[in-house]
């Protein structure tokens, strides 16, 4: 998918490449052998499926650049090549070049899985007039009403939202969650591994639409 000079690819589960002047993953899991070095990789939260090293050896090149959160530091220590790991919290921003990275809270409501005191995140991807916003593992929360309002004439605001269920939203949560932040497009991710199905990507997107939200699937990379 490609909107206005910015690439997106969905790589699985929780995973993206977005590209531009810079080559940026999300929370790569189960990625192929060939993937485009990373300038930049955004990490929301220590759990397998999200801080993988097997898959971050497969992208770092000498300088890429990890942000994670505090508890992932301690997995990042064996890299072939020299790296740079920073540490984010919720609310804290850095820039990188023409990429302003921001980070948004994440967290469970009803589910022991996802605490909101472990801190973990997910994030605010500014290029341009473009914000993706990658939830991380996130049930429906207070916070998101922040988000609502940036769409605007002259700027575009994807949310790419989890819709597997049990670890995060259901479908519907999801749905929700779409209604309140009001994004340009809808995006589900978190399905079709270790939870979640394609039919529910595509009950996600019916209902999107039904509630006057565009919501798209991207194929699989």
């Amino acid at each position: 998918m490609k909107i206005d000079d910015i690439e997106i690819k969905w790589l699985g589960h929780a995973g993206f490449l977005i590209k531009n002047s810079k080559v940026i993953y999300v929370d790569p899991y189960n990625i192929k052998e060939d993937c485009e070095k990373a300038d930049l990789i955004l990490i929301t939260h220590s759990h397998y499926d999200h801080c993988s090293v097997a898959d971050l050896n497969k992208i770092v090149k000498e300088g890429t650049r990890i942000v994670v959160t505090a508890d992932c530091q301690s997995k990042l220590m064996h890299f072939d090549v020299p790296i740079k790991i920073e540490i984010i919290e919720a609310l804290q921003e850095l820039v990188f070049g023409d990429v302003k990275v921001s980070a948004f809270p994440a967290y469970n409501t009803d589910k022991p899985f996802h605490p909101n005191d472990e801190a973990w995140i997910g994030y605010l991807i500014k290029m341009n007039n473009l914000l993706i916003y990658h939830a991380g593992d996130t049930d429906v929360i207070p916070e998101m009403q922040k988000l609502t309002g940036f769409k605007q004439a002259d700027k575009k605001f994807i949310a790419l939202l989890p819709i597997g269920g049990r670890f995060t939203m259901s479908v519907e949560e999801a749905v929700d969650a779409a209604k309140i932040i009001k994004p340009t497009l809808a995006i589900p991710m978190h399905y079709g591994s270790i939870v979640g199905s394609e039919e529910d990507a595509k009950e996600f997107v019916e209902l999107c639409k039904e509630e006057g939200v565009e919501a798209e699937i991207l194929e699989k990379e």
